[in-house]
């Protein structure tokens, strides 16, 4: 039972560390650009630390709003602009993310954790707007 726990308290501290590292790689810039490529990993990297894991968002010291079933994704150039620019309390990610990275995690946004919108947004759409 001991060795239970103990599982389970290493696998919640190294979710949070993992969060932690996300938010840190965004604002120390700590790299040029995030290595991964595909919108799910892209995601897993940067955006659930925040938006959570699931897409549910969060409240705590900020509101992060829900990204999973949300009619906000509907708009890819909205989700493409504050992806690029940032918005609020978001930090912008245009510098550490190419024109294909941002368009792999819009799709993936707008595809995945509960929404099903049409299209597909390009790299060079993102490039339009950059």
């Amino acid at each position: 039972m001991k060795r239970q726990i103990s599982l389970a308290v290493f696998a919640a501290a190294m979710a949070v560390s993992g969060a932690a590292f996300a938010q840190d790689f965004v604002q120390s810039g700590a790299a040029d650009h995030l290595p991964q490529k595909e919108g799910k990993d892209i995601y897993n990297a940067i955006c659930s630390a925040c938006h959570m894991p699931e897409g549910q968002g969060a409240v705590g010291a900020g509101h992060y709003p829900a990204l999973a079933n949300s009619d906000f994704v509907e708009s890819p150039d909205a989700v493409m602009a504050w992806v690029v620019n940032g918005y609020k309390g978001m930090p912008p990610l245009g510098g550490v993310l190419d024109d294909a990275q941002v368009a792999a995690v819009v799709n993936y946004v707008r595809h995945n954790l509960g929404n099903n919108y049409e299209g597909e947004t390009t790299a060079e759409e993102v490039a339009a707007i950059r």
